[in-house]
């Protein structure tokens, strides 16, 4: 099982760890593209401040965040699963897995990144800010810059097994599987049972506690109608529609009866 997760805008500080070696991070394919996104962010914050923090989207509070992307080459790096904080980081809570669970964590989640394009949780990287929906001047759109390396790497890093997608719409605009890969791949949406509408806190907290039961379970399954009756036996209310066409993927409905 391969678990797609989106990144945090929230961020742990780097630490005093060794700097950022692009070369060891996990999906070598996408060294290029990272070291592309990577050099214009550094180039960009060492630069005009102001222009930076239009560029990034970033309000006058968050002004030190240039700084930090500006020192990003020589920044301490930490595990992706200790810098990523936020709602459904909480709730997954990584840290606190058994040794086996956490094994699973790292062999079935990535994290999609602006910067990185994706990592898993073991790969040591500093904190930074750079979401998918910003446009770099030289490179663009970073989710259009994302897409062919990509599409490259990881249908491979999916092998034969079940994908459960989880991202955001911005992020899921980097990558999105095709073919005989997107019918075993499954989206989930989290909805308030009573109003049946989507709500942030709530709908990040529950993927968090999702993925968490699912590596504390050991759960394995094979393709998305097997996780749908995983789930309902781990207490989950899943409503599931599968695809009416080949190459779409399954969605899926997990219904919240309170707000927390």
């Amino acid at each position: 099982m391969l678990v797609l997760l989106p990144p945090s805008e929230g961020k742990a500080n780097s630490g005093e760890g060794a700097p950022l070696e692009l070369r060891s991070l996990s999906l070598p394919g996408l060294t290029a593209a990272r070291e592309a996104v990577l050099t214009e962010l550094v180039e960009l914050c060492t630069g005009d401040e102001e222009k930076a923090r239009e560029v990034l989207g970033l309000s006058e509070g968050l002004r030190g965040e240039v700084a930090k992307n500006a020192g990003l080459p020589t920044a301490g790096a930490r595990p992706a699963g200790e810098i990523y904080t936020g709602v459904l980081y909480d709730a997954l809570g990584l840290a606190t897995l058994d040794a086996a669970a956490k094994g699973r964590a790292a062999r079935s989640l990535l994290v999609f990144s602006g910067l990185w394009g994706a990592v898993r949780v073991t790969d040591p990287i500093p904190s930074y800010r750079c979401s998918m929906g910003v446009k770099l001047p030289g490179l663009g759109a970073l989710a259009g810059h994302w897409r062919a390396p990509m599409a490259e790497v990881l249908p491979e890093a999916a092998g034969d097994g079940l994908v459960l997608d989880l991202r955001s719409s911005a992020y899921a605009a980097a990558w999105k599987p095709k073919g005989e890969l997107a019918g075993r791949t499954a989206t989930v949406r989290v909805l308030h049972a009573p109003t049946r509408k989507v709500v942030s806190h709530f709908n990040k907290a529950t993927k968090g506690r999702m993925v968490r039961s699912l590596l504390t379970a050991g759960a394995a399954p094979k393709d998305p109608a097997e996780l749908v009756e995983v789930l309902r036996e781990l207490g989950y209310v899943v409503e599931a529609e599968a695809p009416g066409r080949a190459g779409r993927a399954w969605s899926l409905d997990v219904l919240v009866e309170e707000i927390h």
